[in-house]
């Protein structure tokens, strides 16, 4: 071959591939604009470093002739896939091009996310899904059904392996949804982010509702009401922005520690505003996130889940430089009980952890799990024992810090040292009791209290007497329960050479093919 047929071959190689990337085409590109939306490759050169994005499988066709199929181009099937980096660091992507026949998913569309999914899982990376998707491809029948089987197989074999990251910047319907239920994290998007089982339509034939698809499958409804998405954005470049973020903290595998960077505030930093923060008084609420915020590197705490079971806090920050998953009590919803959903959020997270070996810090100010009927019958032992399996299944250093109440089996459950936390720290203010004292002493005093010339009085010097026992760290760090009484403001630095001294800390637990979580 001469010269000037390469180059002629060349040639006809770049314009087939311009050809490829302009996907559905001008108009199309120009719709998916007006909608609000960026387009697959678009969404890619956002979220990845410049010029590092390199595609795959660009020339894959589909395969299907039914109803006329093989006369419909399907430019890349209607996938943008391949690897890339974000701040340096490799990562596996796919995008589905809603301008190529609706992204709609079929065998090849199907074959080639699997792909990238089988590469990251064996080159330690992690890979995000960003969907946009009218569903299954129809024409291709079980050849779809088949695909969308293939995806949610490996995102459970890959599940604590790798990181996965789902991105939903459009539809995503039908059985679609379950790949991004299987995954690490949901992000979603106000206006244009919306996912459910069965749409609109469908609802209103079967059981006669009329609602809109952003009123049954929103990012509002996902984020604060189901629980489904972790993650809500005001923006697509707001999206990939809190991507790279939760990417920082995050190891590429599980074989890996998480990425330590140098930190500009000193661990020893003293947190005088605590005091200021937090009321002596356990009657009182106060924000949990202003006392994390305090704690932890520069004031940075990146918080998951944080308009669902708002009495739970969780999220990652860094102590040290060192990355970190926190656990925490929120005094200021519910008094800072545990119901089901505080105790989902929690487990889940915990187990996110524990398999990409972040540490946890756990914050307790807890009067208990929540108690009531609706909860008894949603079945909050079952689920407040997901709580009490992750952490005691945690193999990750284990920090527990006791801000006020810890009481009962709420305090049990937020990480007990028989749950074995390394390090088991305490305010002065910490009161650990089977319960409060007011409750405490109607029960133990009842007698004396019925009896008494002034009940009313007799009452209150129980009460006294019930939390002269409790009502302080003493008693418990007396008996070893507790490693360290500390002042608030000393909670940054205990907790930072808790770290360091955990920080090559090796256990296991007894050999098993899996555990059986109470689901």
């Amino acid at each position: 071959m001469n010269s000037n047929e390469m180059k002629r071959k060349v040639a006809e190689l770049k314009k087939m591939k311009e050809a490829l990337r302009l996907g559905g085409g001008p108009e199309k590109i120009d719709k998916q604009h007006r909608l609000g939306k960026l387009t697959a490759r678009e969404r890619i050169e956002k979220l990845l470093d410049k010029r590092s994005f390199v595609e795959m499988d660009l020339f894959v066709r589909h395969r299907c002739t039914l109803f006329e199929m093989e006369q419909v181009d399907i430019p890349a099937d209607a996938v943008v896939v391949g690897h890339g980096k974000i701040d340096g660091r490799d990562v596996f992507v796919f995008s589905q091009d809603f301008t190529v026949f609706g992204g709609s998913l079929g065998e090849a569309h199907a074959s080639k996310i699997v792909k990238i999914m089988d590469l990251a899982a064996k080159a330690g990376v992690p890979v995000i899904g960003i969907n946009d998707s009218g569903g299954g491809r129809i024409q291709e029948g079980f050849d779809a059904q088949y695909g969308y089987a293939r995806i949610f197989y490996r995102n459970v074999i890959y599940s604590g392996v790798i990181p996965q990251i789902s991105v939903i910047l459009g539809p995503c319907a039908g059985g679609a949804v379950y790949s991004p239920a299987l995954t690490d994290f949901i992000f979603m998007t106000e206006d244009i982010s919306y996912m459910f089982l069965t749409g609109p339509k469908v609802t209103k034939e079967v059981t006669g509702e009329d609602i809109s698809a952003m009123d049954l499958g929103g990012p509002f409804v996902h984020c604060k009401t189901s629980g489904v998405a972790h993650f809500l954005t005001k923006s697509e470049n707001e999206c990939f922005g809190s991507i790279r973020t939760l990417l920082s903290f995050l190891p590429s595998n599980n074989r890996e520690k998480p990425p330590i960077v140098a930190s500009s505030d000193p661990p020893e930093r003293s947190n005088e505003k605590l005091g200021e923060i937090v009321p002596t008084d356990s009657r009182k609420s106060y924000d949990i996130v202003k006392l994390i915020s305090e704690i932890v590197d520069n004031y940075d705490f990146f918080e998951v889940q944080k308009l669902w079971a708002r009495n739970m806090v969780i999220g990652f920050a860094r102590i040290n430089g060192i990355p970190i998953g926190i656990v925490a009590n929120q005094p200021n919803v519910l008094a800072g009980t545990i119901d089901i959903n505080a105790s989902d959020k929690a487990s889940r997270f915990i187990r996110f952890c524990d398999a990409f070996n972040l540490p946890l810090l756990t914050l307790v100010d807890t009067p208990a799990f929540l108690p009531g009927k609706d909860q008894e019958f949603g079945g909050i032992i079952r689920h407040g024992a997901k709580l009490i399996f992750a952490f005691s299944e945690a193999t990750v250093p284990k920090i527990t810090v006791i801000i006020r109440k810890a009481y009962g089996g709420g305090y049990v459950a937020m990480c007990h040292p028989e749950l074995k936390a390394d390090r088991v720290l305490a305010w002065p203010t910490a009161e650990i009791a089977m319960m409060g004292a007011e409750g405490a002493a109607e029960i133990i005093f009842r007698r004396e209290i019925e009896g008494a010339l002034d009940p009313d009085l007799k009452r209150k010097d129980k009460i006294e007497e019930f939390r002269e026992q409790f009502g302080t760290p003493y008693k418990a760090a007396s008996r070893g329960y507790i490693d360290e009484v500390i002042a608030p403001e000393e909670t940054r630095a205990s907790i930072a050479h808790s770290l360091e001294v955990l920080k090559n800390k090796h256990a296991s637990n007894p050999y098993a093919k899996h555990r059986n979580i109470p689901l």
